[in-house]
């Protein structure tokens, strides 16, 4: 059975989420205050509706319990978005994302019971970044504040060496969970994997300890 979703608030954030979920051929019901917003998702989502979130009767009619996972974007308006967020929970909502605006904003979301918290623009800002000053890095995800994944693509200093002559885990604390090669992808990779130049080594660990891999291969 396909997962069924409600995106509320449709800015750029929410917008995008809306137009993501229904290219990959989920049910969504796309919903904002604005109707000129709603009219613009007439024809990507599955139901796009005119409401309140803050309204809890609204909510009610919409059958807002019965989807699988309501995704919070509300703009600038924090105090509508915890509310909102506050009356998904209360009325039993299986999995809540939503959107923070600040980590105050943030720490009000954990407190009332949001199961995902995202920061989109700072964590893009983020991602960004790190893109930028590492050539090497190809995407860059993270997972907490002090996680991440990353995909960094293998040089002279990583080819021809199998993973165990390498001991990545043990000098660095991180681990290659992935190898992408061309159109194949190595998961799991066994220790005598041998890494070949240009292949991308998909790393998950602390960021403190990618940094120190990062620095040995790329700059040491």
């Amino acid at each position: 059975m396909k997962k069924e979703f409600a995106v509320i608030g449709l800015g750029r954030f929410g917008g995008s989420v809306c137009r993501a979920l229904s290219e990959e051929g989920m049910e969504v019901m796309a919903m904002d205050t604005d109707e000129d917003k709603v009219n613009q998702f007439a024809n990507t989502a599955s139901h796009a509706v005119v409401g309140d979130s803050t309204d809890e009767s609204v909510l009610k009619s919409l059958g807002i319990r019965n989807f699988d996972h309501v995704i919070v974007a509300i703009g600038d308006n924090i105090q509508a978005s915890i509310l909102t967020t506050l009356i998904l929970k209360e009325l039993g909502v299986k999995y809540i994302t939503v959107k923070a605006q600040n980590d105050y904003h943030e720490k009000v979301l954990s407190k009332i019971g949001a199961d995902q918290i995202v920061h989109p623009e700072r964590d893009m800002g983020r991602r960004i970044a790190h893109n930028i000053i590492s050539n090497n890095v190809l995407d860059y995800l993270e997972l907490s504040d002090e996680h991440s994944i990353v995909e960094i693509v293998a040089n002279e200093k990583l080819a021809k060496k199998s993973l165990i002559d390498l001991d990545i885990r043990a000098k660095y604390g991180i681990n290659i969970v992935a190898i992408k090669r061309g159109r194949d992808i190595i998961v799991s990779p066994q220790a005598d994997e041998e890494i070949l130049m240009q292949d991308i080594l998909i790393v998950i660990g602390a960021d403190t300890d990618i940094d120190r891999f990062e620095k040995k291969v790329f700059e040491g």
